[in-house]
């Protein structure tokens, strides 16, 4: 089986259960940023991605395959717009070229909870992060976004701005599969995940940095990214697909 996994902080768990579990064998692992993920499992290069919600609709045979996600239930201190203007005074959003999910959740928003339909978008070329000044305002995503949150007078993390609008959890990847896969491959699959979010912290203990880096590391994985994939979180992700339907979306 060939596995596509994004290469973020908050899919280490996962990575570490795959590799390190025994519980899951016969797979070839490559890490991608999430639009690059998207991007093979779509076009059948591997069978199983970690794959942006936003992209399921486009193949229509798809199987989501575990009973976790990559999700949260408010804030996710990793998905952000930042801007040094309030809302009402943004022109321009620049849109991290990363992930499509993001970049649909920031319209949804915009137009249904922030009530604003006069932005300008306009799609990200890579350092742009390092490029946000005046009535411009991106959105970036994953790892870049963590010293951000600080370095800002306004940031609207897009996971709170989801369970405002809409009282439910935001699910910004799932693992599904572009064919069928066994019952007994799914249930190996699925123990060595459980097993990675068990282990969550030796897999943090692998990253360098400071003990407060580590520390921060940690409370990201057990308190701002939720796992579970349940009936709330399919729920959410209904929902998101109907607005991706209705054209709010690019």
């Amino acid at each position: 089986m060939k596995i596509s996994s994004v290469n973020y902080l908050n899919s280490v768990p996962f990575v570490r259960g795959l590799q390190h579990s025994g519980l899951f064998s016969d797979f070839v692992l490559r890490l991608d940023p999430p639009a690059l993920c998207a991007k093979v499992w779509i076009e059948g290069t591997v069978d199983v991605g970690l794959v942006p919600v936003a992209v399921l609709p486009l193949v229509p045979d798809y199987e989501i395959v575990a009973d976790y996600c990559i999700g949260c239930d408010g804030a996710v201190h990793s998905v952000a717009l930042f801007s040094e203007v309030p809302l009402e005074e943004i022109e321009t959003v620049v849109l991290d070229y990363q992930s499509r999910t993001s970049v649909n959740l920031v319209r949804v928003l915009a137009r249904h909870h922030w009530k604003t339909h006069h932005w300008q978008w306009k799609p990200a070329d890579p350092g742009y992060e390092q490029h946000i000044s005046g009535t411009t305002a991106a959105v970036v995503i994953g790892d870049r976004a963590f010293d951000m949150y600080h370095s800002f007078p306004h940031v609207f993390d897009l996971g709170e701005g989801w369970k405002e609008f809409t009282g439910l959890p935001f699910v910004f990847a799932v693992w599904a599969a572009n064919r069928p896969v066994a019952p007994a491959k799914r249930k190996a699959f699925n123990a060595a995940l459980s097993w990675g979010l068990d282990h969550r912290e030796e897999a943090i203990a692998t990253f360098e940095g400071t003990l407060e880096q580590q520390a921060f590391y940690a409370e990201y994985l057990r308190q701002y990214i939720h796992y579970e994939l349940g009936a709330p979180q399919l729920e959410a992700i209904k929902r998101f697909h109907a607005y991706l339907k209705e054209g709010t979306t690019i």
